[in-house]
Parts: structure tokens; C-alpha cells; sequence
């Protein structure tokens, strides 16, 4: 709900802090769905009481905010007025979630497993 609040609410108008780092969105970006990913993986395990294997709950997340990042990008490209889609931003949202998966898939590989308990 953030995310996507984030991405398509226009704030122009609304008095918010003014940063001037180059390309300081990309970042946003980034961490945004690095982020989605992680708790995403997250999520679909709990939510199978852990039958979701972690590879696949990986996948499917990695495949779940690329397409919703994507999604996004056409959204703001053709539906808003004061947002434009970037294909850099949704470059910066897939290498977010990839990087959230290999953090997840490297952090509970080998002795630390990801175990759910009912």
C-alpha cells in the first residue's frame, strides 16, 4: 500500500523537504522493493505455514514486484499528470528485489534455516 501510494499520489503542492542528491529516487527505488521482497518472502511462508518451500516463496516474490514495479512505471507513465514511468526506476525496482532475494536466500542458506513453528 505504501509503495503504491507512494508511486501515483502527486505531491506537488504539499509543502515536503527538498533534497537536491542526483538520482537519490533510484535509490528510493531500491530500497522500496529490496525491502517488498524480503517481507514478501516472508509473508507467503507464514502465510503456508511453511508447505512454500523458500526457493519458491523467492521466486515468486522476485516475479511478484517486478511485474507490480512495472505495473507501477505504466500506471504513472499513462494515468498520472504530475508523475511520469521511468525505465530506470524500474530497472532500480528489479535490482531491488533481486538484491532482497539474494540477501534472503544467502542469510538462510547453510545453518541458519528458515523454520516456522505452529
Amino acid at each position: 500500500m505504501f509503495v503504491t501510494f507512494s508511486s501515483l499520489y502527486s505531491f506537488q503542492g504539499v509543502a515536503t523537504p527538498s533534497f537536491k542528491i542526483p538520482h537519490v529516487d533510484k535509490a528510493v527505488h531500491f530500497v522500496f522493493y529490496f525491502v517488498a521482497c524480503i517481507l514478501g518472502v516472508f509473508f507467503l511462508c507464514e502465510r503456508t505455514k511453511g508447505d512454500m518451500k523458500l526457493k519458491k516463496a523467492i521466486v515468486v516474490m522476485v516475479v511478484a514486484t517486478i511485474v507490480f514495479g512495472i505495473i507501477i512505471e505504466v500506471i504513472q507513465y499513462a494515468c498520472t499528470a504530475n508523475r511520469q514511468g521511468d525505465f530506470m526506476d524500474g530497472l532500480a525496482n528489479s535490482m531491488g528485489s533481486f538484491c532482497g532475494a539474494i540477501l534472503v536466500k544467502w542469510y538462510f542458506s547453510g545453518k541458519r534455516q528458515l523454520k516456522w513453528k505452529f
